[in-house]
């Protein structure tokens, strides 16, 4: 049995969410084909850890217990983490951001010691991670905005197996932006079943 970990990193409403539908389809196929797998769920909305930012005030305490190491030690149990992300002003949401900050610490989830000159190791080596992602632009449109791209690098660089990331964009052009989230996702649904199944 694996644990699988799935983070919310959507301020959408799940219920007019593209990235939460994809999701739910991903999910859905998971189960069957892992049925006794564990599935936790953070929402982001709703922790400390997504909320909280990294200034001058909390900077002493932002890794403490409840807010850093709590989740740096969840990254380590689990053996497979889903992210649920989608763009917001050409990055990922800034509660998505706040849980990156936390879990992104020398010497827990990636290290310089041994590395060669100008690399790291990551310490996630257990991780494998699968990105669902949405942008309202087509892809391509802001080449210096890829949130998908900074979310894959990171994870990689902790260490984590990535598997290939499931994008979809336009959302917010027509003719996907006169439809319902299940109608846009329909467009991809044998890509989130193919890579559920491999997850």
């Amino acid at each position: 049995m694996s644990k699988l970990l799935v983070i919310n990193g959507s301020v959408i409403p799940s219920d007019k969410s593209n990235s939460h539908e994809m999701a739910r389809i991903f999910l859905e196929e998971y189960k069957k084909v892992n049925p006794n797998d564990e599935i936790i769920e953070l929402d982001l909305n709703k922790l400390v850890v997504g909320t909280n930012v990294l200034t001058t005030e909390t900077f002493s305490t932002y890794w403490g217990e409840e807010e850093g190491m709590k989740y740096i030690n969840q990254l380590k149990d689990v053996d497979k983490l889903l992210v649920i992300a989608p763009m917001y002003n050409f990055h990922v949401s800034g509660m998505l951001k706040n849980y990156i900050d936390h879990v992104a610490l020398a010497n827990q989830t990636f290290s310089y010691k041994y590395a060669t000159k100008g690399a790291s190791i990551g310490l996630l080596d257990k991780l494998k991670v699968q990105i669902l992602a949405t942008q309202g632009a087509p892809k391509g449109w802001y080449p210096w905005g890829d949130h998908v791209a900074y979310l894959k690098g990171t994870w990689e660089f902790m260490g984590a197996k990535v598997a290939e990331p499931i994008l979809l964009a336009g959302v917010k052009v027509e003719p996907l932006s006169t439809q319902s989230p299940k109608e846009i996702v329909s467009s991809i649904t044998s890509d989130l079943i193919a890579a559920a199944k491999k997850f």
